[in-house]
């Protein structure tokens, strides 16, 4: 989701980091689409992490941007 709905912030809205989720937006909208970028690069780290790694990080302890 990050590659496709980065700019939107809708993989943080499935991960339940609600705050990052309506930044992303916000952020894409007013740099017209620049931050889509950085939701590109986010979804290929997270398809590079191991499941077990990504289950820790993001599932277990809801590690966001803050």
């Amino acid at each position: 989701m990050g590659i496709f709905l980065g700019g939107f912030g809708g993989h943080e809205f499935v991960l339940g980091d609600n705050k990052e989720g309506i930044i992303q937006p916000v952020v894409s909208f007013a740099t017209c689409g620049f931050s889509s970028i950085i939701g590109l690069i986010v979804g290929i780290i997270y398809i590079t992490k191991s499941d077990q790694e990504f289950v820790d990080t993001h599932v277990n302890n809801k590690k966001g941007w803050f």
